[in-house]
């Protein structure tokens, strides 16, 4: 057998061959890659049976072992056997781009890029596919492009066989993937092998310190992903599903999602990662000057804990004189917004999963649309809008344009969407006019509803924040009006049940659920209660200590205004903290205990220090080598009051302090069981 040829200008390399030419009959071409800074190194080819594998290595240790990539399809032989590789090309890229809002300014998109072609046999279905690998120092992202070819029209896709195969041990935070209540769960942490199918982001401590994190990038027209072990710290992506045996569709030629990994020294180097949207295209809706990042409050906080009603009569939250109320208080503490939830026809009944007799234009007949938009005008206040699903795109799909068109036409220019029902509860169109068919909310039918919805609101200059949302893959950057998202156990938990969310659950994600991206968590229950006086698990300080943890551009204040106006200092706080950053940074955390930022206010000089803790006391030394060279800051500083415990009332304890601090000056500051800490710095020359 004569050996196989060294395409090096392909990038190819036989690197058994070239160790040692007697063992040309055992070699199979492999492609190597490294990050800028050589830190990762990335080697693909086929195994024994012909199947494409990639492993990754870091700083000379191996972190992922060899993994294999493929599909299994529903109307023809598997895309998993039989491959060899063809030929591959590399780049590289050098950039620096400017999100028009976020938690930085700018971003920097550094890369190596190779393309791997594998061709498959003539027995196996003579298939092409290749695979696009980008390595930054601080992780990796792939995505499969399959081309137009001869032997394959539509692939329609059972699953998608991609592998991680983790080599270091470690301890993982994550949630079930494919429950009945979505995203929105209690973070568990267990050893990595422990793990049964979670979704994503998934993030991983492994022995030596290293912090993973597991996620996907660019999710369009295709199923999300949940990242299932196959045994021991074996993972493989599984696909959610279809309404048929097909999980995707696509027509060739097309590109999946990328799927992605974080790579990071510390818990700063996982959360201060841009790597899923690098991944996604740039903008392209253009100027979106038209979106404005702020501050909130809403009729909202009493239905959740059912002092008012959705659905009309006697306790009906959206009446026109409390919102009058609400836009009054908005002008005079300084919120842009105003969410008014069941303002709409069609709330009567039961609507949980169902949604069919929901209107989108039609208010009720105690609430003036009109009226309201133009008095909340004149202040310099607009309302925020709520479509609510109910979980029934078959119902709202018909109606949306319109629904869309009459907000951009009365100044309504964010909308909040929802989908309460159950996973796999979606009730979409079906294949025949009148038909309906049920589907999952990160299948890819709901997956493309979603960036539908996004793209129509684009067009009447309406951002939108979606509940019961799929996950956040970093689709902010090609539509910056897709400015928030739920996705996770949000703040209304707190009302329903004493603890709900435990103490630490705010602190996990930070470095979970917000690796993916802004969450509308709707801090500023300053009450720190619930229905039936139900308590939060969290001090006062560290209601406000969410607003710096959490990021959204959107941020709410979400307590009925009378508890608002009972906490003059702590609003204090709120009507000044700002919602678009020009630079972030985690300057003190660990996953899963606490998350301490620094924040610089993009629009002015100004800094914000703050976080949120877990059930364990602590003091942490924050040091300050953020603020500019030579300059003098007055840092107001809302902290945790002596004896603070989020377990009694000491939980509305809370101590206020000032003084003067300057570039590398520390602080310690106590944080309490559940609590929290909260900083305005201010400079003064």
């Amino acid at each position: 057998m004569k050996p196989t040829r060294i395409l090096a200008a392909a990038g190819l390399c036989l690197a058994a061959l070239c160790a040692n030419p007697g063992w040309a009959q055992d070699v199979r071409p492999s492609v190597t890659a490294a990050s800028p800074d050589g830190s990762l190194v990335l080697s693909v080819t086929t195994d024994n049976d012909a199947r494409p594998t990639w492993s990754l290595s870091r700083k000379g240790k191996l972190l992922i072992a060899p993994s294999k990539l493929g599909f299994l399809l529903t109307d023809g032989l598997n895309m998993v056997r039989g491959f060899s590789i063809a030929g591959s090309e590399k780049a590289a890229a050098d950039d620096t781009w400017e999100q028009p809002w976020g938690e930085r300014r700018f971003v920097s998109d550094h890369y190596n890029e190779v393309v791997v072609r594998f061709q498959q046999s003539q027995v196996q279905g003579a298939r092409r596919m290749n695979v696009r690998f980008r390595l930054f120092d601080n992780g990796i992202g792939f995505r499969y492009e399959l081309p137009e070819q001869p032997a394959l029209k539509t692939m329609r896709i059972a699953e998608e066989t991609t592998e991680f195969d983790i080599v270091p041990e470690g301890k993982a935070w994550w949630i079930p993937g494919g429950e009945w209540n979505r995203y929105e769960q209690v973070y568990r942490e267990t050893p990595i092998d422990a793990v049964s199918t979670a979704h994503t982001p998934i993030t991983m401590r492994l022995e030596d310190g290293t912090h993973l994190s597991f996620h996907e990038a660019a999710l369009v027209d295709y199923a999300g992903y949940w990242f299932k072990r196959a045994s021991g710290q074996l993972f493989r992506t599984e696909l959610a599903p279809g309404s048929d045996s097909a999980k995707v569709v696509r027509d060739l030629p097309f590109a999946t999602p990328w799927r992605t990994v974080r790579i990071a020294n510390d818990a700063a180097g996982l959360v201060e990662n841009d790597l899923e949207l690098n991944l996604n295209e740039p903008n392209k809706l253009g100027d979106v000057s038209w979106f404005k990042p702020a501050r909130y409050i809403g009729i909202w906080w009493g239905m959740i804990r059912g002092d008012w009603t959705w659905a009309e009569g006697p306790r009906h939250g959206a009446t026109t004189k409390r919102a009058k109320q609400y836009i009054d208080y908005a002008a005079q503490h300084g919120f842009r917004g105003v969410l008014v939830e069941g303002w709409n026809m069609g709330w009567n009944g039961d609507w949980f999963g169902h949604g069919d007799a929901f209107s989108f234009t039609q208010p009720t007949p105690d609430f003036d649309l009109k009226g309201l938009t133009a008095y909340a005008a004149k202040k310099g206040v607009h309302l925020i809008g709520h479509h609510e699903t109910g979980g029934n795109i078959a119902n709202y799909e018909p109606q949306l344009d319109d629904a869309m068109a009459l907000y951009g036409k009365l100044g309504v220019d964010v909308v909040k969407t929802g989908y309460v029902a159950d996973a796999g509860g979606i009730i979409a169109p079906g294949d025949k006019p009148g038909e309906t068919k049920m589907v999952w909310h990160d299948g890819q039918r709901m997956v493309n509803h979603y960036l539908d919805v996004v793209k129509d609101a684009a067009r009447h200059h309406i951002a939108v924040n979606t509940h019961e949302p799929v996950k956040d893959t970093g689709l902010r950057r090609t539509y910056p009006n897709w400015v928030s998202r739920e996705g996770a156990r949000g703040m209304e938990y707190n009302a329903w049940n004493a603890f709900a969310n435990g103490p630490d659950h705010e602190p996990t994600l930070v470095y979970t659920r917000m690796l993916s991206g802004p969450m509308d968590y709707t801090p500023g229950v300053l009450s720190l209660e619930g229905a039936q006086h139900t308590p939060l698990a969290s001090t006062l300080a560290k209601q406000l200590g969410l607003y710096l943890a959490l990021y959204s551009p959107i941020q709410m204040a979400a307590d009925f205004v009378e508890n608002l106006k009972a906490h003059p200092r702590e609003m204090e706080f709120i009507e000044h903290v700002p919602t678009d950053w020009a630079e972030s940074h985690l300057i003190a955390g660990e996953v899963g205990d606490y998350a301490i930022f620094a924040r610089k206010d993009r629009n002015g000089p100004e800094w914000f220090v703050g976080g949120v803790n877990d059930a364990t006391a602590r003091t942490v030394t924050l040091n300050f080598d953020f603020l500019d060279e030579g300059k003098t800051y007055e840092a107001k500083i809302w902290k945790d009051g002596e004896g603070a415990t989020y377990l009694t009332e000491a939980r509305h304890r809370i101590a206020y302090d000032t003084r003067m601090v300057r570039k590398g000056d520390k602080i310690d500051i106590w944080l309490a069981p559940g609590g929290g800490a909260a900083m305005r710095l201010i400079p003064q020359d």
